[in-house]
This record gives structure tokens, sequence and C-alpha cells, in this order.
């Protein structure tokens, strides 16, 4: 299905070197040739410029290069992802998985993934992102996801999906769309506990604002959403909560959202791996949950 054409070409274009590319690609320099005059003849230009046993790139030579260099960065991925498929993985993964990530986002992925490979045991912790992070220094488990980079020390963390924490409430709260952030401090709040992500995230952004947890009128503390989702339903509270966790009641008219002005809390959920430290099944894990981002 490739064209080897191609490769001849970056081979020899990053080498400058007929000899040395006939050698790397375990054909004859007759045959590098050939294929380089089909390339060219392709074209319908020289793609390099010959000056005795030296050879260099022309301009439609680089700009062939840039697209090589593309064209078979891809067709590797391609193989990568087609050889993962078509191996029969078996193995164990140990996934830690942060309190919001774990209820509304990693389920359908975690299915997907057992789907396609049945002979992989996968072990699920759940915690908030501080005890995922300790988690994963202790050796407990393979690889975790959490919301929110508190770039713990050994720890690497590669984005995944993008996510936003909204301030709601009950739908009969009486209260303007759009709130200031001195109006803000005057509200009855529920938070989240200390080691939360989304807690974390929060807390970062009204920083920037020069306005802190402590400034705000906290009701009480609860350890996950569903929990502050029932308590802001029997109350006139409030609460930054992460939009994934909330759209059956925003579709069912029992919770509403709040903008407040000047205030955008956008957020990632990561992978976290320690650094220099992973596992193959770990990381085809990674893989099949990033191609299957825009599927779901």
């Amino acid at each position: 299905m490739f064209d080897f054409r191609l490769k001849v070409f970056y081979t020899v274009a990053k080498r400058l070197n007929f000899t040395k590319a006939a050698n790397e690609l375990s054909i004859s320099q007759p045959a590098v040739t050939k294929h380089i005059k089909e390339a060219e003849q392709h074209f319908n230009c020289r793609l390099f410029e010959r000056n005795g046993n030296r050879i260099q790139l022309t301009p439609q030579g680089k700009i062939l290069l840039n697209y090589a260099q593309k064209t078979l960065a891809d067709f590797q991925e391609l193989q990568s992802e087609i050889s993962y498929l078509n191996e029969e993985h078996r193995g164990f993964l140990r996934i830690g998985i942060s309190t919001t990530a774990a209820q509304y986002i990693m389920p359908r992925y975690l299915a997907l993934f057992k789907s396609s490979f049945p002979h992989i045991s996968l072990e699920i912790h759940t915690a908030n992102t501080e005890n995922i992070e300790n988690l994963l220094n202790q050796n407990s488990i393979d690889i975790g996801i959490v919301e929110g980079k508190t770039k713990r020390s050994g720890l690497v963390y590669y984005p995944f999906l993008k996510d936003e924490m909204v301030l709601c409430t009950q739908i009969n709260t009486i209260i303007k769309p759009l709130i200031t952030l001195e109006e803000l401090k005057k509200l009855k709040f529920i938070h989240r506990e200390q080691g939360s992500g989304s807690l974390e995230v929060v807390t970062s952004e009204l920083r920037k604002h020069t306005i802190k947890l402590t400034d705000l009128n906290i009701e009480i503390i609860l350890e996950n959403n569903e929990s502050i989702k029932n308590y802001l339903l029997f109350s006139d509270t409030f609460a930054f909560i992460s939009l994934s966790a909330i759209i059956e009641e925003l579709k069912s008219d029992k919770l509403k959202i709040i903008d407040v002005e000047e205030l955008n809390i956008e957020r990632y959920y990561y992978f976290i791996k320690k650094q220099g430290e992973s596992t193959k099944t770990a990381d085809l894990f990674i893989r099949f949950a990033e191609s299957h981002n825009l599927k779901l």
C-alpha cells in the first residue's frame, strides 16, 4: 500500500548520500538512483542538485522532505495501531481514576477497551486526585486519570479531555443568570474535600481574581458529585461542578448554570504515569482512549 519511492527519497534526503541510503535500505545503489529518478519524473522537477559526489536538496526537494516526514510518521502510527488491534493482547492493568472522571467520563472508555481487548484484566481504583497520585508513586497502580494538573514531582501528565467547571444551583433558586465576582462571595457554597482535583482547579482560578476560598460562604463540604447534586436539589446553595457531571440534571430542568463575570474555569483530564516508567498495556490503553475521543 505504501509507495516505497517516498521512503527511498526520505532516506537519501536525510543522509544526502546515495551509498549510505542504499545500505540503510538494503537495496543496491542503482535501485536507489532508479527510485529517485522515478520520483522526479512523477513530480516533474529535480529533487536533488548533484555536484560530483555531493548532493543537496533543491527547493522542491525540501518541500517534499517536509511532507515525507509527516506521511512516514502517519504511516508508522497507522502500522502501530493495526498491529495493536491484530495482536491478541493479554495482561493485567491497574488504573486509578479520580472521582469525577470515574463517575462520568471513563466508564464508556473502559467498556470499549474491554470489548476490544477481552484478555486484558482491569483493576480500577477510585479516589480523589491527590490519592491517585499517591497510589501511582507507591506503585499500587500502573496509570492514573485525574482532573487538574498538580505537577507532582516524579509524575508525567498527558492532557486527555477538556472540561469546564460551572457554577450551578437548583432550578428554583432565585438569582440573576449573570452575577459579579463580588456577588459570588455572598452565596452559600458546597465544596469538595481537600485533595480534590476539582477543588484545586476552582481555587487556582479564583486566586487569579484575588479571591480565596475563605472569602466564600461555605455551608458544607462533600466528597463526591452525586452528594453535591442531591444537596443542591434540596437547598438554596451553589457549587462549582464539572459540566460533564450535570448534563442529565440540566436536561431535566433540575439544576441551572449561573454565569460569573470574568470567570471561566476550564481544565483538562490528564493521564499520569511515573517518570521514565510505563508498561505496554498502559500505553495501549492511553492510545486506545485517545483514538476514541472523537467517536464518543
